[in-house]
């Protein structure tokens, strides 16, 4: 039986607004440990701590059966497109700025919305959703665009955080369209961790990047990226996405991209633009016209039904 996704509330918020923060300090943690272990090892050695830590929670839970209830084709999908989309993150850091990749990765929820709007009829947006969409991509751009030419930046390391953000949320639709999405959030990211820390680790050692230099520092830099990121921020994520409905879910993290280049600019000095500042009010006004009108119709119907509460109570 299909459960019903709800609107966004004040949990739901609350719990957006902290994955916002951690996802948008991943890139700039992974920029950090660049000089001792590449993006793309780093992904993958996190996406193995990840996926030995839930495999342990799949069997305490399911026994042996865990892969007997007809998830396995969809969760190697599923595995296989958040796996292309990491090593693209990876060899994106190693081309551009963390700034660049953060904005660039975060158009995914264009491609989620969209992507959704066609397949499942309660995901249908409305005019003011379809506005709010236009106007936080518009603000994206502007963001990125208005920074011009900066040194250490190219153009194929923006395409390729560009093409993961486009795998991102074309990875949502399929987990909303198939097994997974009635299936435990610890399975779903277990999957998608196994499959990236096969492909990942040996994507690195295949393109001669598998050389690892441990520090104090980049060990607890991995232990943040294994623990909080790759474990913690995807159950949180995927626990949303069970009950929430996920494009307005996939719009409200624009604004992500925001708090990435923030943390770029005070931890790793990247400049900040007038560009960025205007694109970011655009995006952030996008954010609001998408969210505004499920939280206006939830204060409505409590309203409502604090009213005739009222009413039959005298």
């Amino acid at each position: 039986m299909s459960t019903v996704r709800r609107h966004l509330d004040l949990m739901a918020v609350s719990l957006l607004l902290m994955l916002c923060l951690g996802w948008g300090f991943q890139q700039v943690a992974i920029k950090l440990a660049a000089d001792d272990i590449a993006p793309t090892l780093q992904i993958g050695l996190r996406s193995a701590f990840a996926a030995t830590v839930l495999l342990l929670l799949m069997l305490r839970q399911e026994g042996l059966k865990a892969f007997a209830d007809g998830t396995l084709k969809a969760g190697l999908l599923a595995g296989t497109m958040f796996a292309l989309e990491f090593l693209f993150v990876g060899e994106a850091l190693a081309r551009t700025h963390a700034s660049h990749v953060v904005v660039f990765l975060y158009t995914s929820p264009i491609f989620t919305a969209l992507g959704l709007h066609f397949v499942h009829a309660d995901e249908r947006l409305a005019g003011l959703q379809w506005g709010g969409i236009g106007l936080a991509f518009i603000g994206v751009c502007i963001a990125f665009l208005g920074g011009g030419d900066v040194a250490g930046t190219s153009l194929t390391g923006d395409a390729m955080a560009l093409l993961a953000g486009a795998i991102w949320g074309l990875t949502t639709v399929v987990i909303r369209g198939s097994s997974l999405s009635e299936a435990p959030a610890v399975k779903t990211l277990f999957y998608q961790m196994a499959v990236a820390a096969v492909m990942l680790i040996g994507a690195a050692f295949i393109m001669g990047n598998g050389r690892m230099h441990w520090t104090p520092d980049t060990t607890l830099n991995l232990a943040f990226q294994a623990v909080v990121i790759a474990v913690g921020s995807y159950l949180t994520w995927f626990w949303l996405l069970k009950r929430y409905l996920a494009s307005r879910m996939a719009t409200f993290v624009f604004m992500t991209p925001l708090v990435g280049v923030l943390f770029g600019v005070m931890i790793l000095d990247e400049a900040l633009s007038r560009g960025f500042v205007g694109g970011g009010l655009l995006v952030l006004a996008g954010i609001f016209l998408v969210s505004a009108k499920d939280l206006l119709n939830q204060r409505k119907a409590r309203r409502v039904q604090e009213a005739l509460e009222t009413a039959r109570d005298r």
